[in-house]
């Protein structure tokens, strides 16, 4: 019996989710099964779940310690699971989708969906498909993960396997196949090594250091640097107007789909510790330098690099600026350290490793 339809879950909240579920889809895509994407709170709720996702992002952005409180909350009790009756809609409308297309397996890459479908389970409207769940945080994995009735984990790395494994989830049920990330980064590394090298700073929300974490870069002679800003078109020219008074070039880009190349030519990512950049990272073994750690998920991102010798912690323009020197230095010798570490961790062909896993099932 060949795999013929999988249902892919997803949610806004938070960059991994939509990431891994989409490049997952797309590698079952390039094996003839109809894989759908579908976020069913935007779908059930709509303005009020983009209400709820916005007031996430400002608080994770810019009051993250409340976010760490409400992480463990959620981690330390049974709040998520028992309040799922509250989702009714949007039980109704994945019970209505389940039963329309009839898939072989469901994956789910946001936390919510298990004990939604617990909840469709207990009302015999789920069918006989498979849920396998794809962890997309390392290390610091909230129990909301698995406090439900999943079939399968499937974890980025070996130490987020472990740490599962001690927080009660079967073995059986766990297995490592890496965050799906993007097919190109099974493609040939891009990169030639040294003497100048090449440097990705992506700004995120701390965009009040932006100025000066590229005013410190652009002094630093054996680096490239490229820099992405999102949709902020003032902060675009206030870079510019930086570089233009150095005399000195930068590659500034906005919101772009060309994320995934960018990383792969990089020899050095500057970021925040989100789950799909990361393991993005990490596939295209580039090494980090982690500028801002959010509680809760993105604590275990940044342990699994600085402790694996992949990446350091750095939150100031010239702590970020030192860092890069000292990467750099003495031909690149810590660059070449750093990134003979991301290759334990590094699962360039992880999208299509899970979708063999997919298939293995039927």
């Amino acid at each position: 019996m060949a795999l013929k339809t999988v249902l892919v879950l997803t949610s806004g909240f938070g960059e991994g989710h939509n990431a891994a579920a989409g490049n997952l889809a797309a590698a079952l895509r390039e094996k003839g099964v109809n894989a759908g994407v579908h976020d069913i709170f935007a779908e059930a709720y709509g303005r009020a779940n983009g209400m709820a996702r916005d007031l996430y992002l400002l608080v994770i952005n810019h009051a993250p310690m409340i976010w760490g409180a409400v992480f463990f909350v959620l981690d330390r009790t049974s709040l998520a699971g028992g309040g799922m009756g509250v989702f009714g809609r949007a039980a109704r409308l994945l019970g209505r989708m389940i039963s329309r297309l009839q898939p072989d397996v469901i994956v789910s890459t946001y936390p919510g969906y298990g004990h939604l479908l617990d909840l469709i389970r207990r009302r015999n409207e789920a069918g006989d498909a498979r849920l396998v769940t794809i962890v997309t945080d390392s290390l610091t994995v909230n129990s909301v993960w698995f406090r439900c009735g999943s079939d399968y984990f499937l974890v980025p790395n070996d130490s987020t396997a472990g740490a599962m494994s001690a927080a009660g989830v079967p073995s059986e049920k766990i297995r490592v196949t890496g965050f799906p990330v993007p097919l190109v980064f099974s493609e040939p590394d891009p990169r030639v090594t040294g003497p100048v090298y090449d440097v990705l700073f992506m700004v995120n929300s701390a965009h009040h250091l932006a100025a000066g974490v590229v005013a410190s870069l652009i002094e630093i002679e054996n680096i490239r640097l490229t820099v992405t800003v999102g949709r902020d078109a003032g902060l675009r020219r206030m870079l510019e107007n930086i570089a233009k008074t150095s005399g000195k070039h930068i590659e500034i880009h906005g919101w772009t789909p060309d994320m995934p190349n960018l990383i792969r030519r990089s020899h050095l990512l500057i970021s925040k510790a989100g789950g799909a950049t990361v393991q993005e990272a990490l596939a295209a073994r580039t090494p980090m330098i982690i500028t801002q750690i959010i509680p809760g998920q993105e604590e275990g991102n940044a342990r699994l690099l600085i402790e694996s010798g992949a990446g350091e912690l750095a939150t100031t323009p010239a702590a970020i600026s030192d860092a890069v020197r000292r990467t750099f230095r003495e031909g690149g010798r810590l660059y070449r350290e750093r990134h003979a570490a991301t290759g334990p961790l590094s699962h360039p062909n992880s999208a299509r490793t899970a979708a063999a896993f997919l298939e293995s099932l039927v």
